[in-house]
């Protein structure tokens, strides 16, 4: 994209700051264009998992297999006439499903799906500090939606999402810290880099059983993080009606759906990068490397997806008292042992 802008600015005699701009243009687009191609995939691929775990066949009736069936619901959304209740707060109501979908997005520009720089937005030395920050305003846009729509079903949803989010992201920083600390970096490129030769974060490089802990701790909360059966409460359709968007309609809430889709891979990618070698081969030295390691990781990943609509498709819904007991009497202790462990067998080997 750089030698791209280089040679448009050349071409037409423009300030050579406007090629800096115009590669961060380049990418936004980029990378707003993959996430839609994920989301729509994964709303076809959940309809069709659950389809076949169910003894049915899922959508069937536009173009093979169904494919289109995802395309015609987000045409219909944007048809939809866009409904503001009388008395919401509308500003509010208005802004809130952008300021979900934004983290949603913005998280993309830090995960390395391949080797180099040309299948990475931006290479920052923080960048799991980053998305740990990005990742934490969403729950911002929950509080916002479910007080603006002035609906006490809305609200509730809104209150059960925050405390479960705010949960849940002490676990899944825990997580990511014991990759950080092996790899001694919080770059995303150099965690993966630390994966080389098969010696995976997930089990290898991490004795005792240390690595499979934090992988299957790292699921856990982002099975959480991502409003997933069984942690499906703020979006409890026999209890809440839809949660927090029930007032929602059109293209908001269409920008709802589309970040709970958008973090699922994202989790799922991050994930991969930290536990599973990112974008390096099962089979060390063999098929590794260039366009091949783009293919690994979103293999990786999309295996990741699939178990996550697996459990979705399988488990119930836990109360909201054992959610809550769950992530701070179960997950956080077992986080913090799996912290302190990490960290003493960097140090003592």
């Amino acid at each position: 994209m750089t030698t791209i802008a280089n040679y448009l600015v050349n071409l037409l005699h423009l300030p050579g700051w406007v090629s800096a701009w115009f590669v961060a243009l380049m990418a936004a687009l980029v990378i707003f264009g993959f996430m839609m191609g994920v989301v729509l995939v994964l709303i076809w691929l959940l309809r069709k998992i659950f389809g076949f775990m169910q003894i049915r066949l899922g959508p069937m009736m536009h173009g093979p297999q169904g494919i289109f069936q995802t395309p015609a619901d987000a045409l219909k959304l944007l048809a939809k006439e866009d409904v503001i209740p009388d008395r919401a707060d509308k500003w509010v109501f208005v802004i809130a499903p952008l300021v979900v979908f934004v983290p949603a997005y913005m998280v993309y520009v830090v995960i390395p799906f391949g080797e180099g720089s040309r299948f990475i937005a931006k290479d920052l030395n923080i960048g799991i500090l980053y998305i740990a920050a990005i990742s934490s305003m969403a729950v911002i846009g929950i509080i916002m939606a479910g007080w603006a729509s002035e609906n006490k079903y809305s609200l509730l949803g809104a209150l059960r999402g925050a405390a479960q989010l705010v949960s849940y992201e002490v676990p899944m920083a825990l997580a990511f810290m014991g990759p950080v600390i092996l790899a001694g970096s919080l770059s995303m490129q150099s965690i993966v880099k630390a994966q080389t030769g098969g010696f995976w974060h997930w089990h290898f490089l991490q004795p005792w059983g240390l690595g499979l802990l934090g992988f299957l701790l790292m699921i856990t909360a982002a099975l959480a993080e991502t409003n997933q059966v069984p942690f499906d409460l703020p979006e409890a359709e026999s209890e809440l009606v839809a949660g927090y968007n029930t007032e929602y309609s059109g293209m908001k809430f269409g920008l709802f759906f589309m970040a709970e889709f958008a973090n699922t891979f994202t989790l799922c990618a991050i994930t991969t990068t930290l536990f599973l070698g990112g974008w390096h081969s099962p089979f060390p030295h063999f098929l590794d490397g260039g366009w091949w390691s783009l293919l690994w990781f979103l293999g990786k990943s999309g295996f990741l997806v699939f178990v996550f609509m697996w459990i979705r498709a399988t488990y119930p819904r836990v109360r909201v008292d054992q959610l809550m007991e769950f992530a701070w009497k179960g997950l956080i202790p077992v986080g913090l042992f799996y912290l302190i462990a990490v960290a003493f067998f960097a140090v003592v080997v």
